[in-house]
């Protein structure tokens, strides 16, 4: 994999590191990038004690399920960024989709990187990032992928590859993310390759040209989903005509409008 830092690129190889019970595989790796270590280390755990997602939830993590992270260091110039979290998406959608029994089942990214099963969420991403005393930028990817259980949430649908019939272990599946992951990255191309990503993107994604609402901490807006800009953004038109680009934001569908929307990224 080509990973750029500023002018010059460099290959990187993915390693991994199995672990036990840790407290946040995303907040161990980055403990780990402050004490220097390098890009392409992934780590898993068994358990996670204080897993969370994204605005401070909670996530359940029990052994069963996959619990991963990734390390990049600089991976791309700032303004390429924001494209990274659709290549994760795409990733995880074809590690699923290669040990997903069967052709009756509906396999699909909501955006911009909850993968569905039949409309139920199966997996979640967690991409932090901080700032390290050498001035690099430390990029942690976080997945979670629900395999032999799945919380029982109120407010949106959720399964796991094992009632979808994938007899499947955590470490069978992780050989799958691992490899669809160094391929996706490798066609990101440090930001450069967002064309072919968006495509490919667009290719998995469900409910592109229906009504959705995005809800965002205060407000929650509804429209017809148009698709995503060049830089990953969910555009919105809205019922009077307007435009509306979403950076971020929880997404559902009319049809469980009336059930609050907790969607949860867990790493």
């Amino acid at each position: 994999m080509r990973l750029v830092s500023g002018s010059s690129a460099k290959t990187i190889a993915f390693r991994h590191l199995p672990l036990g019970d840790v407290g946040s595989t995303n907040a161990e790796l980055l403990e780990r990038a402050r004490k220097g270590e390098e890009a392409g280390l992934w780590i898993t755990a068994d358990r996670q004690l204080s897993g969370r997602g994204r605005r401070g939830r909670t996530w359940t993590s029990e052994p069963g399920n996959l619990y991963s992270s990734l390390l990049l260091i600089d991976p791309a110039e700032p303004h390429l960024l924001g494209s990274l979290p659709l290549a994760v998406a795409i990733a995880v959608h074809d590690a699923i989709a290669a040990v997903l029994p069967g052709e009756g089942r509906r396999l699909a990214i909501k955006w911009p990187n909850d993968v569905l099963i039949d409309g139920a969420k199966t997996s979640g991403i967690l991409i932090e990032s901080e700032f390290l005393p050498d001035s690099r930028q430390a990029v942690v990817i976080g997945c979670g992928v629900n395999i032999a259980h799945h919380p029982n949430a109120g407010g949106y649908a959720s399964t796991c590859l094992h009632e979808c019939g994938a007899g499947i272990s955590p470490d069978e599946f992780f050989a799958h993310l691992f490899m669809a992951m160094e391929h996706t990255l490798d066609i990101w191309d440090a930001g450069r390759g967002i064309a072919t990503i968006r495509d490919r993107w667009i290719e998995r994604a469900t409910g592109i040209g229906g009504q959705i609402a995005v809800r965002l901490p205060d407000s929650e807006i509804h429209g017809l989903f148009a698709g995503i800009d060049g830089d990953g953004r969910l555009l919105l038109t809205l019922p009077d005509g307007g435009h509306r680009t979403f950076a971020a934001g929880d997404v559902f569908f009319p049809a469980v409008s009336a059930a609050p929307n907790q969607i949860q990224d867990n790493a």
